[in-house]
């Protein structure tokens, strides 16, 4: 992943956290895809994508979370879940940023769903 990748996941768990989330694994990779944050908030396992855009001329950062990334999201979401011991509530949220900075940081609840 890019420095900048990294600094923009940073970035969206450190708003998260203010906002009262828990993060529970960063980076989680298995075979069918990564998901850049999982996060909890109360009863619910919150599965973060993090997008960073710094130019908006091919799309919003929301416009490059594609039917194809969902899928693979979904996909690593349920081999997340199938090691955890009690199905928790889960939601499927996208953190979008313009920038590397905190003015620019838009949270979607619910971004999408199975």
């Amino acid at each position: 992943m890019s420095h900048s990748g990294d600094q923009a996941e940073t970035l969206a768990a450190a708003y998260l956290e203010r906002q009262g989330l828990q993060v529970v694994e960063r980076n989680y990779r298995c075979r069918q895809g990564e998901i850049d944050l999982i996060m909890r908030e109360k009863d619910t396992l919150v599965f973060v994508e993090v997008r960073l855009r710094t130019n908006a001329k091919f799309g919003g950062a929301a416009e490059s979370i594609t039917q194809q990334k969902q899928g693979k999201i979904l996909q690593t979401a349920r081999h997340y879940l199938a090691g955890q011991r009690k199905l928790p509530q889960c939601r499927f949220d996208a953190v979008l940023l313009g920038g590397l900075d905190d003015d620019t940081i838009e949270w979607l609840k619910n971004a999408f769903t199975e």
